[in-house]
């Protein structure tokens, strides 16, 4: 198969370049749009392409392990062209759906900011592997430095993978959420050996001598030193082992700030898939909330939270499927505000209920731009009109992007 010459146009949704040709787009990996680059291609995708003719946006990557990592897509792209792409990205997702709305710009991201991080460990002969693994490969990239996660996760692998190597299964991988808080880092392995009770007086003296605030094993706590508790506006959280939370404090803050002033002067609110609270606690210090989430142990986590007096507004909340059974125009009567934050597959359901409702303003919070731009449709088909779409970088030098969606009805 013969060698060709290849002029990226654009990037696509993952960070691919793209190159036309007559039998359709090639994706081309590492490339950036204005270079040629030579490769053969198979199945529409270039085969060890080599960059012919640079872009001027093409900076050196910060990470020695960027060429084989798959944690990061776009170290090699300089920073507002990387702004660019991402605001582009959620403009296209509304022009997708027939939305023509010119995008804020987006909120960037910072090196070093990321404090949850989900590792992997494997067995490699008679080592521990401890990392990433590489582009669309099961291999695993054994990492010793990382510039997008929290200092303190960077500074603990060489302990996190000595912790890895007492309980690693036999066969398969070890999953390690780690979280660093204010108390320290909170520790989950997921898929251990499971006979790691063998192992837990070796597990928790790893854990005092780190200095850890938590460690647990499969869903047990095996040790807690300290609550390892997140700042929710002042007020504490202690997130389930291995729980969801926002991945970097200054998104927290942007996401946060932007939804505070969507609501307005808002005096009832809902909050709508609000895991842990990271909105509900903020907001409840102005007016009264009813959070909705699916998740128990994230309630748990939430309900222990307000046990605390905290000078907060009235805060009620209930466990609740929303994908199956989402909140009906008549329950939605008494709120002035609905802010809804759904996982990755978006909230048509409650989209649909919200288009039929007399809510004045809605806030949606979304991790993924096209069941954004379709829940924005069904609600701008219900009478919604947009106000504002701003995106926050919070995973830096990688496809994924978050925005925040602000509508209001007269």
């Amino acid at each position: 198969m013969s060698e060709r010459e290849l002029t990226i146009t654009e990037l696509g949704h993952r960070g691919d370049g793209i190159a036309p040709s007559e039998a359709g787009p090639v994706y081309v990996a590492g490339a950036l749009p204005g270079e040629t680059v030579r490769a053969t291609v198979v199945n529409g995708r270039a085969v060890d392409p080599v960059v012919a003719t640079p872009s001027a946006d093409r900076v050196s990557p910060v990470c020695r392990h960027y060429d084989a990592c798959g944690g990061c897509s776009l170290q090699h792209l300089a920073g507002q062209p990387y702004l660019a792409w991402k605001r582009g990205m959620v403009e296209k997702a509304l022009s997708d759906r027939g939305i023509d709305f010119a995008v804020s710009d987006a909120v960037a991201a910072t090196q070093g900011g990321r404090r949850r991080a989900v590792l992997t460990a494997t067995r490699a002969g008679r080592h521990v592997l401890l990392g990433y693994h590489e582009k669309a490969s099961h291999r695993l990239v054994d990492i010793s430095e990382c510039p997008v996660l929290d200092p303190a996760i960077v500074a603990a692998l060489p302990g996190l993978k000595a912790l890895a190597a007492q309980v690693l299964p036999r066969k398969g991988e070890l999953r390690l959420t780690v979280l660093a808080t204010t108390a320290g880092l909170d520790v989950a392995l997921d898929k251990a050996d499971k006979a790691y009770d063998r192992k837990i007086p070796a597990l928790s003296k790893m854990v005092v001598d780190e200095n850890w605030a938590r460690l647990s094993v499969n869903g047990e706590v095996i040790l807690e030193i300290r609550p390892p508790l997140l700042d929710m506006g002042g007020i504490g959280i202690v997130p389930a082992p291995g729980g969801f939370t926002q991945a970097t404090v200054a998104s927290e803050l942007a996401l946060s700030r932007l939804v505070l002033n969507g609501v307005g002067k808002a005096r009832t609110i809902a909050d709508l898939f609000s895991g842990v609270g990271t909105f509900a606690l903020r907001l409840a210090g102005h007016a009264n909330v009813h959070a909705v989430e699916g998740d128990a142990a994230a309630l748990a986590a939430f309900d222990k939270a307000l046990r605390k007096p905290q000078g907060l507004k009235k805060v009620t909340f209930e466990r609740r499927d929303l994908s199956r059974r989402p909140l009906v125009p008549e329950e939605l009567e008494p709120y002035d505000a609905v802010v809804f934050d759904p996982p990755r597959a978006g909230a048509q359901a409650q989209a649909e209920n919200l288009a039929r409702s007399k809510v004045k303003t809605i806030v949606a919070v979304s991790c993924n731009p096209a069941t954004l731009a379709r829940d924005l449709r069904i609600l701008i088909d219900g009478g919604y009109t947009l106000q504002n779409v701003t995106p926050v970088d919070q995973f830096l030098y990688s496809p994924h992007i978050e925005a925040v969606a602000l509508l209001t009805r007269e």
